[in-house]
């Protein structure tokens, strides 16, 4: 199946060059290139891509108002951000906006030629290094306290020893009000989707397959109604789960 691909960036040399690259890859066809956001809708309009590789700064109209008209106009249509800009604020206007995925402009062709194949999947991506930064903005819950009572019940009052008190834990993030809960493992692949990792890197990472953690993934999608992993990730920094 050839994936049918437009390029946005305003400027000139960067989607030429972007347009080229793609166009040397098997499976990917570049039906036309834009310079700005007001350009893109019209083109996604005219020529219908699979996907949009699309820029966030740019004059007329951006990248993320771009993304907001073509999710109610052409909805069909995966939006991938490609842009040298990791501002978290961005990335989360984007993927609010109706963005597919967020990366940055310094991965190679081969990576590229990937996400867009990725993104015609319905795979929605976020660049490792993004979705630090995005991690490391989150608000962290204060921690617990010490749990006083059970310290105290854990000595022998016959010498004032006995064991220590077993370490207080903190519990498990719960859902969003109303959403059913998910399992420790559902939480686990969570966090992990959420920080950027596929699900390769997820199944290497927990000693499964790749097949078990599409399974688990399709079941937390399913759980708290969400459309895509860009949901999910968004749902997991929401509600406090990093």
């Amino acid at each position: 199946m050839t994936v049918r691909v437009l390029v946005v960036d305003d400027q000139q040399l960067v989607r030429e060059g972007i347009a080229a690259l793609l166009g040397l890859r098997e499976g990917i066809t570049v039906v036309g290139t834009a310079a700005d956001g007001h350009e893109a809708v019209e083109k996604v309009l005219a020529l219908r891509p699979d996907v949009v590789l699309m820029d966030v700064r740019m004059p007329r109209m951006d990248g993320v108002e771009a993304v907001a008209v073509l999710r109610t106009r052409a909805p069909e249509c995966r939006a991938v951000m490609l842009t040298t800009f990791d501002d978290e604020d961005l990335v989360v206007e984007a993927l609010r906006a109706g963005a597919s995925g967020y990366l940055l402009k310094d991965l190679p062709a081969a990576r590229l030629a990937e996400a867009v194949r990725l993104a015609h999947a319905g795979v929605a991506q976020l660049d490792a290094q993004v979705a630090a930064r995005l991690a490391a903005q989150l608000p962290r819950p204060a921690p617990p306290e010490p749990d006083t009572a059970a310290r105290h019940k854990s000595i022998s009052p016959r010498n004032g020893q006995g064991t220590p008190a077993t370490p207080h834990l903190p519990a498990e993030p719960a859902p969003a009000p109303g959403a059913p809960p998910l399992t420790p493992r559902e939480l686990e692949i969570l966090r992990l989707v959420a920080r950027g990792h596929t699900n390769r890197e997820i199944a290497s990472r927990l000693y499964l397959s790749e097949g078990t953690v599409k399974n688990h993934l399709s079941r937390i999608l399913t759980r708290l109604g969400l459309r895509d992993r860009t949901q999910a990730a968004i749902h997991a920094h929401d509600t406090g789960l990093l």
